[in-house]
């Protein structure tokens, strides 16, 4: 029986143990290169004791960002930062993840402290890419021009180039924002994808942008290091998006090569009234999808406590937590959560150890 301090191996990978550092915005990049609050941000984090440290959404393109401070790996300047954050964070222990992400209709916003609503032009917002010209709705009202043919290839070209900077970068671990109302996301949801392509209206079709984005990325991904997907599990909508989708294209990409799907859910519409928000309320997401499309997982949302986290583990609901606000508000959370399972051995810092 696994238990939350016990390593963790999945391709050519060894987690120390079974905690991470969910994925999670800062906008505070200059033109998509990191900075210093990145350095703080997620190496503290390994030093804390985490397994493993995903980078927030790092956009593929420009237009694919959500915010003006979003990070970035569209260019070979985005490099540089990179490295030195993950050099950093392998030197204590911890495995360098990151998320590379395209924000679709939901990009050319403010960031959240600023409005958190679609940028005028004259604020420096930007046209924006969506599989159907649908705005999100709400403050995000600017409506997106529907991709065509051409701009898909663009962007999955842009995917598999993002890939490839973030190996140079030094990148353990690789997540697919496929979640959250983001690009591909919007091309799987009903509700957001109203084509009549190949890329629209079947289910087959809706989760093509999705398959084919995995596919080019898999071509030019190390096969030692794991390569993952976030999904929406649900809109929490009728008429959208089910778990029982998400249990087919786990399947499908399990298939393409993908080595764990991180199960987050909902984000793809203002119209959601069915949140079961609480304690866990995602995980029995990342606990069918592990059983029914025998791929493993992860789990997010509202996980605060060790003992919490440790059940998830032990009754093999899923093989990793990510851990988000929590780390947030402690980023020593791995090691509080070692000194109350009784495993604080292995995780403090030397440099801590010869004070205490």
């Amino acid at each position: 029986m696994p238990q939350l301090f016990d390593t963790y191996q999945l391709k050519g990978i060894t987690l120390r143990n079974r905690i991470g550092v969910s994925p999670m915005c800062q906008y505070s990049s200059h033109d998509g290169v990191a900075t210093d609050w990145h350095l703080v941000h997620l190496g503290s984090r390994a030093v804390g004791g985490a397994g493993l440290i995903i980078a927030e959404a790092t956009a593929v393109e420009a237009r694919g960002r959500i915010s003006p401070g979003d990070a970035g790996i569209w260019a070979d300047k985005h490099i540089e930062p990179l490295q030195r954050i993950n050099q950093f964070i392998k030197a204590h222990g911890a495995v360098p993840g990151i998320q590379i992400a395209h924000a679709g209709r939901k990009a050319s916003s403010a960031r959240p402290w600023e409005g958190d609503h679609s940028l005028k032009d004259e604020e420096g917002g930007w046209e924006t890419i969506a599989p159907s010209p649908l705005a999100f709705g709400n403050k995000l009202w600017r409506v997106p021009n529907e991709m065509t043919k051409e701009d898909i290839q663009e962007v999955q070209n842009a995917f598999r180039a993002a890939a490839l900077r973030a190996l140079e970068a030094g990148y353990e671990w690789l997540e697919l924002h496929f979640a959250h109302g983001y690009l591909a996301h919007s091309f799987y949801s009903p509700l957001a994808n109203q084509r009549k392509d190949e890329y629209g209206g079947s289910f087959v079709n809706r989760i093509r942008f999705a398959i084919e984005t995995t596919q080019t990325v898999r071509e030019v991904w190390s096969e030692r290091f794991p390569l993952t997907a976030r999904l929406s599990c649900s809109d929490w909508v009728e008429g959208g998006w089910t778990i029982e989708d998400s249990v087919e294209l786990a399947k499908k990409l399990k298939i393409e090569g993908v080595d764990l799907i991180d199960c987050s859910s909902g984000f793809n519409s203002p119209d959601y009234k069915n949140y079961p928000f609480g304690a866990g309320w995602q995980v029995p997401f990342a606990e069918k999808i592990r059983h029914e499309a025998e791929i493993a997982t992860a789990a997010v949302g509202s996980i605060t406590s060790p003992v919490q986290a440790d059940e998830i583990i032990r009754n093999g609901r899923a093989d990793i937590v990510l851990i988000g606000r929590e780390m947030l508000r402690d980023p020593y959370w791995a090691y509080r959560a070692a000194q109350e399972l009784h495993q604080a051995e292995k995780l403090l810092p030397i440099q801590y150890a010869s004070g205490l």
